[in-house]
């Protein structure tokens, strides 16, 4: 049985990654894409692990090839996920979550209407400024334009499907991981899971 495919949205600074890294590594079966991305690494970043880091001439030759089941632009830089990667993890059962703006989310909808979107947001906007100030990464004026994408970003919180607040992290999990289960007992995903049961069980 193929695998569900979940989109994953959040303002920098909510703690997405922090929670899908926690998600991922207690939940079997399940898989991060790994997108493409034209932005520098950052310190800690390894190519492959966290992003895979292409210049703006291969992005564009993936683009014009019809590689990426969605694509974006972020401040100033672009990010993809490959399409067929993805096809062939669903395929072979495995659900796949994919880490992207709301840009990215509202393609994959339009492509994959079954996708389940989740949205992440942060337990107040002086929570989030302190968080994005708190990774000594960036200056006052990336900061700045950081809080406004902010913005814009979670005006469209009503895209997803399922909506939580990333206040205490280990509740926040606990949200997302009852997420998954949820959809995984769905009747049109689990029946096919526990055919032989069904079939035992209404055996006359």
């Amino acid at each position: 049985m193929p695998g569900t495919l979940y989109t994953i949205s959040a303002p920098s600074g909510a703690g997405k990654t922090s929670l899908v890294d926690a998600l991922a590594a207690h939940t079997d079966n399940l898989v991060v894409s790994v997108s493409h991305t034209t932005r520098p690494m950052r310190p800690g970043e390894e190519d492959g692990i966290n992003y895979h880091f292409i210049s703006i001439e291969s992005f564009e030759e993936m683009l014009a090839a019809g590689a990426f089941l969605e694509h974006a632009r972020v401040f100033d830089n672009y990010y993809g996920t490959s399409q067929r990667w993805v096809e062939e993890q669903l395929a072979a059962g495995r659900d796949v979550i994919l880490e992207i703006d709301w840009q990215g989310a509202r393609q994959v909808r339009r492509l994959l209407p079954e996708c389940c979107a989740i949205f992440i947001l942060p337990p107040s906007a002086s929570e989030l400024e302190r968080r994005l100030k708190g990774r000594a990464q960036d200056d006052g004026e990336v900061i700045a334009r950081r809080l406004a994408e902010a913005r814009q970003e979670m005006s469209h919180y009503a895209e997803s499907d399922y909506l939580l607040v990333n206040d205490v992290f280990e509740s926040a999990l606990t949200d997302l991981k009852a997420i998954i289960a949820s959809q995984r007992l769905r009747t049109s995903n689990h029946s096919t899971r526990v055919a032989g049961l069904l079939n035992d069980l209404l055996q006359e």
